[in-house]
């Protein structure tokens, strides 16, 4: 085994590097920066939620100064990059399809049986899309039996739908609207992907990989939360054979309970730019809040899926990152009709900002309101008032 003992500095810098935020456009610029980051991470998660610019927009924005939200449906469109469900609903580069096989067949041989009406259904989905091209959930009549219960309380045919999508039997892309597409794999996968199914012990080694490159330092947590689909799966074994033969690096960071893992090639010593992004909460860097709290010290929870009695910071905070540190997180919403970004709350964290810090937050404020197609800002109110004063007279 091949050990390494990390400062906390050194191991957040790693972490940043890593996910893209270590400087502004760190992947370049253009469309093909957009791939450079998929590729990178792997998966870029998907999020509806319309408050802000959706999340996946919000990750490739906070790293590609040019991005334009068109370029994921062109890349989608030219079978660069494909959506499915792994961890969660994200987009995946194509490169790496075969590696989905693994879970579209956990998600065939692991979900609850279907009945004879389900079967038959699915089979008579599948037929009509075979013969008719690509369909929505709203070309096939209302089968509901009983009224809604609920957001997720869907109708049969939805439900046919989404089980063939995880299933693999059928894929989907979006409209610009953002409702999904059914289709067949045919027509979305480039004749010349690889669709070999992976074995067990290749699937897992793929899971440590590409977790290590995208996160750059990482425990055996992250990795069984990108696998944790595929019940069963080698990851733990397979990640002790790759620690014995060195092909992983054990890394202790200081104050903190391991084991951590790392790629061998990783580059450690890392300059930061302490340039500012506001960051999406979906962002691969935010995801896992304990990793927040032990590499960073920022205790940070998304609190649209809190009662509203009990949230401190607002509906849809996002985590504003200066440098290595979270300086503040900023509870906002776009107005689109009037273009006006209304931040309703900016939580400063307690540290010292600098005069270069605020400057450049505002720089990265001006960004942002124009990426949500917005013209103007109104701040409603802060924890801290001399920042707050600061940065509105720069608007």
């Amino acid at each position: 085994m091949e050990y390494i003992t990390l400062t906390k500095l050194q191991a957040r810098k790693i972490i940043l590097n890593a996910v893209g935020l270590a400087h502004k456009a760190q992947f370049g610029t253009g469309i093909e920066a957009v791939y450079r980051v998929i590729d990178h991470l792997g998966f870029v998660q998907l999020d509806t939620n319309y408050v802000v610019e959706r999340a996946h927009h919000h990750v490739m924005a906070a790293r590609i100064p040019d991005y334009q939200t068109e370029w994921l449906a062109n890349l989608c469109e030219d079978g660069r990059v494909y959506e499915y469900f792994t961890s969660d609903a994200g987009y995946l580069p194509m490169n790496d399809f075969r590696f989905s096989l693994s879970v579209k067949r956990a998600f065939e041989t692991q979900s609850k049986p279907l009945s004879k009406p389900e079967v038959n259904l699915m089979k008579e989905i599948l037929d009509r899309v075979e013969r008719e091209g690509a369909l929505m959930v709203g070309d096939f009549e209302n089968d509901r039996v009983e009224a809604s219960s609920g957001w997720w309380d869907w109708r049969p045919a939805k439900v046919a739908l989404e089980r063939l999508y995880l299933n693999g039997d059928l894929m989907i892309s979006r409209t610009k609207a953002f409702h999904k597409v059914y289709d067949l794999p045919l027509n979305l996968v480039p004749q010349e992907t690889d669709l070999t199914t992976p074995e067990p012990e290749e699937y897992a080694r793929f899971i440590i990989r590409s977790t290590l490159a995208a996160l750059g330092i990482a425990s055996v947590k992250e990795m069984a939360w990108r696998s944790r689909r595929v019940k069963g799966n080698l990851v733990k074994q397979e990640l002790e054979k790759m620690a014995q033969a060195a092909e992983v690096k054990v890394v202790t960071v200081e104050g903190l309970k391991g084991p951590l893992y790392m790629l061998p090639n990783q580059e450690i010593n890392i300059e930061l730019s302490d340039d500012v992004f506001i960051l999406s909460p979906f962002d691969i860097l935010n995801v896992f809040r304990h990793r927040l709290k032990d590499f960073f010290n920022f205790d940070y929870q998304i609190e649209c899926f809190v009662p509203e009695p009990k949230r401190q910071y607002g509906y849809f905070s996002l985590p504003v990152l200066a440098g290595d540190r979270f300086i503040a997180r900023m509870d906002a919403k776009a107005d689109r009709k009037q273009k006006v970004l209304i931040v309703h709350n900016i939580h400063f964290e307690p540290v010292d900002l600098e005069q270069i810090t605020i400057e450049k937050f505002i720089l990265t404020l001006k960004a942002f309101v124009l990426f949500n197609q917005c013209q103007d800002i109104v701040f409603k109110r802060s924890n801290n008032e001399i920042y707050l004063e600061a940065i509105r007279k720069s608007f």
